[in-house]
């Protein structure tokens, strides 16, 4: 069985002697291992520090940035490299224990496709924990995959999960969910969390609100990717439905009270303004469906190809 251990890297020095040998102990049980380190642009000595170890041990790898991309970016690229049957992913700041890869294996070898930890006892401040739960909440509600730590550091993946998704922006908060759209089997094991030993987190509040808008990005590619008329459908819909109300309510006025038509002059504008928006949502929308249309086409053309090869 080959392991490939993907962590990214940022100003982690003082960790990096103790995860070496962590990693070395739990990973020296299996036949073939790897571990790929990408370095999101350090400037504290970790760079050189993982030179000299990939240098020097076959088994350790390094990517490195030249500036900071984050974590999305770096395990992107961890996966394009990672070469194992199995794929474990971590943090570098020693929170995460790499005791665990074997319990994550363990799950994978039952039939899972994806397995992420939750950290059940978490042992950070009450500020990072309460935004944390209550970003778990909702994920968790608005995707229907049922974890409870969709962040968490540390998961295992079988190789046709990694290959098969793509990772950028935020969204590393949601690989399980963006799996969970492709039908791969998920779920979760209690891990150990330990208190964070050196430096300080790297992540401030604002990753919360950014984590939002990939979490709406997320949900739409889901449920509108392939029939985007759908959700432009219904808002044009909507929106020629009010300007027809707009337009009846005047001739009411008009013809059956026998109001003044320059009194409602405003509410015929409005009518007409609304009718004209929902024209145009159905535009977008049958120009969605119509680029939908010509990817399928230009992707079948391609299986085609390969399938008379």
């Amino acid at each position: 069985m080959n392991i490939s251990v993907v962590i990214p890297i940022f100003n982690e020095l003082e960790s990096l002697p103790e995860l070496k040998s962590e990693l070395i102990q739990n990973l020296k049980i299996y036949k073939n291992w790897e571990v790929i380190f990408i370095d999101d642009g350090s400037s504290d000595g970790s760079t050189e520090w993982l030179i000299d170890l990939a240098y020097n041990n076959k088994n350790f790898k390094l990517i490195q940035f030249y500036r900071n991309y984050g974590k999305s970016a770096a395990l992107n690229e961890g996966f394009k490299s990672a070469s194992g049957d199995y794929v474990i992913t971590m943090d570098a700041d020693l929170q995460d224990d790499p005791a665990e890869i074997k319990n994550l294996v363990g799950m994978l070898n039952k039939g899972w496709d994806l397995v992420s930890g939750w950290k059940k006892n978490r042992l950070d401040p009450l500020n990072k924990r309460i935004p944390s739960k209550l970003f778990n909440f909702v994920t968790r509600i608005l995707t229907g995959v049922k974890i409870h730590d969709f962040n968490c550091g540390l998961k295992g993946y079988k190789k046709s999960v990694i290959k098969s998704i793509d990772i950028y922006g935020g969204r590393h908060r949601y690989i399980p969910a963006l799996a969970g759209q492709r039908k791969f089997k998920v779920t979760e094991i209690i891990v150990n969390h330990r208190a964070r030993k050196f430096g300080s987190t790297k992540y401030g509040g604002a990753r919360f609100f950014h984590g939002f808008f990939d979490l709406i990005t997320i949900l739409f590619l889901n449920r509108f990717n392939q029939q985007p008329l759908h959700l432009f459908g219904s808002f044009g819909i909507m929106f020629l439905f009010l300007g027809f109300l707009a337009e009846i309510t005047v001739l009411y006025y008009k013809y059956f009270l026998g109001d003044f038509f320059s009194k409602h002059m405003a509410l015929l504008i409005f009518g007409v303004m609304l009718i004209v928006i929902g024209i145009q949502f159905f535009s977008i929308g049958l120009l969605g469906e119509l680029i939908t249309r010509s990817n399928q086409d230009n992707e079948n053309r391609v299986k085609s190809k390969y399938d008379k090869i």
